[in-house]
């Protein structure tokens, strides 16, 4: 065997040898889902985050400064395969199926994140995203602060004597609003925050008439900065919700997207100002992190 041939030979094996260690000390993550993003972060694990998803828009810095692979449903490999990840973290409802499946047939490690909206999901994400970086202390440190925020959010509740009955409002479309029912993350935040939904007699997100929004009659309507049609708008100039108590004292709580629905560490946090927001004489106000 000629010295090339020899070294040619020595180098592939070395190569071969060296594709696991590499892996263990140069991961490469591509996060999808704006809590999940958020965990990494707070885990102190942004280093090895080559890309994120467009829903992950906090910290501000992830998107600013990591490739953005695309909307969390509509993903596709060929573009995270363009970034040699060693490791997908995707929340719950990432797709569409095929694009995961062939990021994870072309060698890519997936972990599917729970996305339960609840204290005990969010305590599992964090559990969930240690586990798979074996950081087990960070992510137990983690849990730990959210605990206690979620313990003092049960504080403040137990003091709420008049739960508002507040309506969250996703969109209008077309003057008509698209309310959260039971089962969805608006349902379960307003129950954080001690509120009852005035949309309790629906499941999931669903479009509400003229006459059903009255019926409804909501003290509070709570909307997103930025919803799937734009920038939060008025309610109050429609002839419906100007005709509910929630517009006698122009009651409307517009809050940021992910800080309000993300189901991330700030959520004890989002939940404490959402209920001062519903309950100003009831409830003291969070310092958002």
């Amino acid at each position: 065997m000629t010295l090339s041939r020899r070294a040619l030979v020595a180098g592939s094996a070395l190569m071969l040898v060296g594709r696991p260690a590499r892996a263990a000390s140069a991961r490469r993550i591509v996060s999808i889902g704006g809590a999940v993003t958020e965990i990494l972060y707070r885990l102190g694990q942004d280093a090895e985050i080559v890309g994120v998803d467009s829903t992950s828009l906090y910290p501000a810095e992830a998107l600013r400064t990591k490739a953005d692979v695309g909307y969390i449903r509509a993903l596709g490999a060929e573009g995270v395969l363009s970034l040699n990840p060693s490791l997908l973290l995707a929340a719950e409802g990432a797709g569409p199926p095929d694009a995961l499946r062939l990021i994870e047939q072309a060698g890519v490690t997936v972990v599917r994140v729970p996305g339960e909206p609840s204290p005990a999901g969010i305590v599992e994400r964090v559990r969930v995203i240690a586990q798979i970086l074996d950081i087990p202390e960070r992510g137990a440190a983690l849990i730990r602060e959210i605990e206690q925020g979620f313990a003092q959010l049960a504080e403040a509740k137990a003091r709420i004597t008049r739960p508002s009955r507040a309506l969250f409002v996703l969109s209008l479309q077309n003057g008509r609003p698209l309310v959260g029912g039971q089962g969805t993350t608006a349902d379960a935040m307003l129950a954080l925050a001690g509120a009852s939904n005035a949309a309790a007699s629906l499941s999931g997100w669903k479009p509400l008439s003229d006459e059903g929004l009255i019926a409804a009659a909501p003290d509070a309507i709570v909307m997103m900065e930025h919803g799937p049609d734009g920038a939060a708008k008025d309610p109050f100039t429609l002839p419906a919700f100007a005709a509910t108590p929630a517009a006698e004292t122009r009651r409307l709580v517009v809050m940021d997207s992910l800080y309000l629905l993300g189901f991330g560490p700030r959520t004890p946090a989002a939940a404490r100002d959402l209920m001062a927001a519903l309950h100003p004489d009831q409830a003291g106000k969070a310092k958002q992190p």
